[in-house]
Order: C-alpha cells, then sequence, then structure tokens
C-alpha cells in the first residue's frame, strides 16, 4: 500500500467513524430541547418528561464527547496527510472550519455545560433556553463543515494566486447552492437518526416494562421526528443526486457504477459488485 492509498484509508475511515457521532447528536440535541420544552410547558407531567430528558442527555452526552475527540483527529488529518491539498485552498477551506468553531462549537461547549452542570442551579427558563442554544449551535456547526465540503465540489468565489485558491468573495461561497442542498439533506439525515435511535431505545425499555410513562412518550416523540426525517432525508436526497447528475456527471456515473457512456438514459443500479481493476461489474442488478 502506497501513501497515497494508506493516507486514504486513515481519512475515510475516521471520517466515517466520526459522521456516525455528528448525525447522531446533531438531531439528538434539537430532540433533546423539544422533550425539555415539554418539561417546561406541561406541569402535570413534568417529572416524567425531566427523567426522559436526563436520560437521553446522558446519552447525548457521551455521543457528543466522542464526535468531538474524532473530529479532532480528522482536523489534524487535513495538515499531516493532505498538506498539499491544505496548502493550495487552506485560504478558502480553513475560513469555515474556522468559523464552524468560533461561532458554533463554542456556542454548543459552553451552554452544554450550563445546561447540565447547572441544572439543580439554574432557573427552568435558563436551562431550557441553554439547550436550544445547544441545539442552534448543533445546526450552525454542521453548515459550516458542509460549506466547507460542498465547495469542494462545486468552487465558487475564489482566484489562483501564487499557486493558490484565495478566497474573493465569500458571499458567493456562503450561498452556494450545493452547500444548502447538501445541508438539507444532513438535516434530515440527522433527524431521521436521532428519532431512530431514541425509538429503538424506548421500544426496548417498553418490551422490559420499564418507566412506561417515560419511554412510551419519548417513543412517541422521537417516532414523529424519525417521521419527518425520513421524508426530508429521501426528497433533499433525491434532489441532491437530480443536480449531480447534471454538474457532476462523473461522480453520478461512479455512484451508480457505470462504466460506459449510454446513449440513452443509463439504467439504475440498485445493488453492484464492482470490479476497478478490469473496470466492469461481475453482478449488478439494474432498473431500466
Amino acid at each position: 500500500m502506497d501513501v497515497v492509498d494508506l493516507s486514504r484509508f486513515r481519512f475515510a475511515s475516521t471520517s466515517i467513524f466520526h459522521f456516525f457521532f455528528v448525525s447522531l447528536t446533531v438531531g439528538l440535541a434539537f430532540l433533546i430541547a423539544v422533550m425539555e420544552t415539554f418539561a417546561f410547558l406541561r406541569h402535570e407531567r413534568r417529572e416524567a418528561y425531566a427523567t426522559m430528558t436526563a436520560f437521553f442527555g446522558h446519552l447525548f452526552l457521551i455521543n457528543f464527547a466522542v464526535g468531538v475527540v474524532t473530529g479532532i483527529v480528522q482536523e489534524f488529518q487535513f495538515g499531516m496527510n493532505w498538506s498539499e491539498y491544505s496548502r493550495f485552498v487552506g485560504n478558502i477551506f480553513g475560513v469555515p472550519l474556522a468559523l464552524e468553531v468560533l461561532m458554533a462549537f463554542f456556542l454548543e461547549s459552553t451552554f452544554i455545560g450550563l445546561w447540565w452542570f447547572g441544572k439543580d442551579r439554574l432557573k427552568p427558563w435558563m436551562r431550557l433556553g441553554s439547550i436550544w442554544l445547544v441545539a442552534i449551535g448543533t445546526q450552525v456547526s454542521a453548515f459550516w463543515i458542509v460549506l466547507a465540503n460542498a465547495w469542494m465540489h462545486h468552487p465558487v468565489g475564489y482566484a489562483i494566486v501564487d499557486e493558490r485558491a484565495v478566497l474573493t468573495d465569500f458571499t458567493a461561497v456562503v450561498l452556494n447552492y450545493k452547500a444548502w442542498l447538501y445541508f438539507a439533506h444532513v438535516q434530515g439525515s440527522a433527524w431521521t437518526v436521532a428519532g431512530f435511535f431514541v425509538l429503538a431505545i424506548s421500544a426496548y425499555h417498553l418490551l422490559r416494562g420499564r418507566n412506561v410513562e417515560v419511554f412510551s412518550r419519548s417513543l412517541r416523540i422521537a417516532l414523529v421526528f424519525a417521521a419527518v426525517g425520513t421524508v426530508f432525508s429521501a426528497t433533499s436526497g433525491h434532489r441532491e443526486a437530480q443536480v449531480a447528475r447534471v454538474d457532476q456527471p462523473m461522480k453520478f456515473a461512479a455512484m451508480e457504477a457505470q462504466w460506459e457512456t449510454s446513449d440513452s438514459p443509463a439504467p439504475w443500479s440498485l445493488v453492484a459488485d464492482i470490479d476497478e481493476r478490469e473496470r466492469e461489474n461481475d453482478f449488478s442488478v439494474e432498473l431500466p
């Protein structure tokens, strides 16, 4: 294995592992904020909703911490594994990454601390405001990271100066249509993952008859989140693929395991066993 393949393997494995926790915590922060809102508004069921928020709050904190740690490793790999790339586009690529830390991560980490460790000291409305700021921070964080990714697919607002890409139009980068498409899809998938996460845990405890009042309510909340997130993820993902078909046809062909140009509309691959060396599919199930 050469250096490039090793770098690809390391970065891919880190990114995949990291994104498990990103998609979960982005959606779970919003879901827990809704639970906290129910605990604040529904006085007759406050104890049940408070127990629910505390239970899933523990799980959120654990996954958030792992997501932060794996994200730091990924940040270092930009410079260690892809140093030439970082040198070439660092003037642009580094901007959304820096803004993600300054605008989002500090917001999240500060108010997570207030929400969790100040739960016996803050007034209820202050605690509610803290978790909603955490939820907003996760959305802002996701946007800046997605923005950096989208720029690689559709670079805008830059010029090549002294063999480096230099930012010339920050507004064009922020309004990059690819970023908003990707952000919508990430939001839908985050709601889906978080919804099914809470749904599965709630169902597990209900099957064993544990704290039925709490977990029956969390199951209903999660069911709504999972349903909305699934529809939103599917529709935004379809739109994203349709756009890629137009402005990134080679990428779309790779997604569909299509090796040859077709004069007529190419089939859609459901499943394919790819042979990269021979550049063909040993097995595929296609829809015309």
